[in-house]
């Protein structure tokens, strides 16, 4: 007995001021009565639960609860009334009214206007004849709200607390969009133990106990003959996690700094551009499957603005095999095609960009990167996705050669963390040599393939320099060095921004 005595008085010594508060409602192991009760806020509440928990004067358990809740339409819907309501207000006034008057004039987009027609037939208060919206039923059935309406209104419920009608307005509406949610939640029940009855008989008052040490405190001297409240330093506490970057941002903000110490300026662009900087000007075919709807997101109803004739005129003969050394493609080029407007599917678009200004300002030699995003039309699965991250590379020098480029490349994936690293042959539209970078990932012991690099062909270079000037150049994907990092397996875990998965996620630091 004297050992439960010093127990519990060990414990009282070690009460926060918000289980104190929750004491003397335990007995009634009632969540929500604690939250009227105390006027603390749910967290409060749950976490001083826990504490009470782990001192053993509670018992905590929880259980799946499904509730019905409004959805983002229906919260719309209670307040402005549902679609059927401004077509049966509509209908009990005119009687007969055609399909296009009814739409028009009840304000409905065709979406609610098609579920409303349904709803109301469905409740046999209109025909439709002929094109025509006749009034079948009676004006005052019309007018009364119906069994959706009142259960829309009655929200949130209890899944299992539905009667019968309810759950057949539940279905009607769970076939339309976001007008209900099935939620799943856990709730929490606890009961009071042996020890925690023996506490509840003491006084735990803390008015003679101090939370902290204070500035104030000290010099006031106001601790002098009170006792310091215990700590509990074996309890799990709630973790806290500290404001940082997406980890996105982290992994290419250390790119560019990469890019950045290797000397190279940053060059940025349009996600939106003309065909004519996408393609034309690096010398990709306008009969090459890239340039398909299947593979390219076009904007439609938008035509570009191209730059200069005169580039444009030296773009056109490269294509068509009129610069010397060159067979080109061997068609006419259409201009047409240069103006398309599109989400840009590399970032090479602004390499092309930048060459145009390289050769204005006379800037030689010149080195420029670029860290953006990229669009495809792919379908989205655990290994593709609709955008990328790309980085992008070129370096303009008249002495510029093959084994520079392979420097730059083998410096800055060694400076990613990549030891082993394997260069390709391959083939790219407006590169030549053309080459593929691998790295070997020392964990799951395969090489992974990051994306390609080469020299522009005289193709690319002859319109924008008026001569072939070497430059060194390469756009490997992002993406899969991000994933490889943070041991992400499905593609769309980058965007999918699930904010506990972000919490827990580790910093980029190589």
């Amino acid at each position: 007995m004297e050992k439960e005595q010093s127990e519990i008085k060990k414990i009282i010594e070690s009460l926060s001021p918000n289980e104190v508060k929750l004491i003397p409602h335990l007995k009634e192991g009632n969540f929500e009565k604690l939250f009227e009760k105390t006027g603390m806020n749910k967290t409060a509440i749950v976490r001083s639960l826990e504490f009470l928990s782990n001192k053993g004067l509670i018992e905590i358990k929880t259980r799946k609860e499904q509730t019905v809740e409004l959805g983002v339409n229906g919260l719309l819907y209670v307040k402005q009334g549902l679609p059927e309501r401004k077509l049966s207000n509509l209908v009990s006034k005119k009687n007969s009214l055609t399909l296009a008057e009814a739409q028009k004039q009840s304000g409905l987009n065709e979406n609610e206007f098609k579920a409303s027609l349904g709803a109301l037939k469905k409740r046999a208060l209109i025909s439709l004849v002929n094109g025509n919206i006749i009034l079948s039923g009676k004006k005052e059935e019309l007018v009364e709200k119906s069994l959706e309406e009142r259960f829309l209104e009655s929200l949130p419920k209890r899944l299992n607390d539905l009667k019968p009608e309810e759950k057949y307005a539940l279905e009607s509406l769970k076939s339309r969009r976001e007008i209900v949610e099935v939620k799943e939640a856990n709730m929490i029940e606890f009961s009071i133990t042996k020890l925690g009855e023996q506490l509840v008989k003491n006084d735990f008052s803390h008015s003679n106990m101090i939370e902290g040490v204070t500035p104030a405190l000290i010099k006031s001297e106001a601790w002098h003959g009170k006792k310091f409240r215990r700590y509990d330093i074996t309890s799990p506490v709630p973790k806290i996690y500290g404001g940082k970057r997406h980890f996105v941002n982290q992994s290419t903000d250390y790119a560019k700094n990469i890019w950045l110490e290797m000397g190279f300026k940053e060059m940025t662009g349009n996600l939106a551009v003309s065909g004519f900087w996408n393609f034309d000007a690096l010398f990709t075919a306008q009969d090459h499957p890239v340039r398909e709807m299947q593979d390219t997101f076009f904007i439609s109803n938008k035509k570009a603005k191209l730059p200069d004739k005169k580039l444009v005129d030296e773009i056109k003969k490269a294509h068509e095999g009129k610069i010397k050394g060159s067979r080109g493609w061997q068609y006419e080029w259409n201009e047409a095609d240069a103006k398309k407007v599109l989400l840009r599917t590399h970032t090479t678009c602004i390499s092309a960009q930048t060459l145009k200004k390289i050769a204005e300002n006379k800037e030689f030699p010149a080195k420029y990167f670029a860290l953006g995003k990229c669009f495809r039309n792919e379908t989205i699965d655990a290994t593709h996705g609709f955008q990328f991250n790309q980085t992008e590379g070129i370096v303009v020098d008249e002495n510029a050669n093959f084994r520079q480029l392979l420097g730059y490349l083998i410096e800055f994936f060694k400076k990613m963390g990549y030891e082993k690293i394997r260069i390709r042959p391959s083939y790219f539209p407006y590169t030549e040599p053309s080459l593929e970078i691998d790295v070997y990932h020392p964990v799951f012991k395969k090489w992974f393939e990051l994306g390609g690099a080469g020299m522009f062909r005289p193709e690319v270079t002859i319109p924008f320099f008026g001569k072939h000037v070497p430059v060194l150049a390469w756009g490997p994907g992002f993406d899969r060095i991000i994933m490889e990092f943070f041991n992400i397996t499905d593609f769309r875990d980058i965007y999918g921004n699930d904010i506990t998965k972000l919490r827990e996620t580790k910093f980029w630091s190589k």
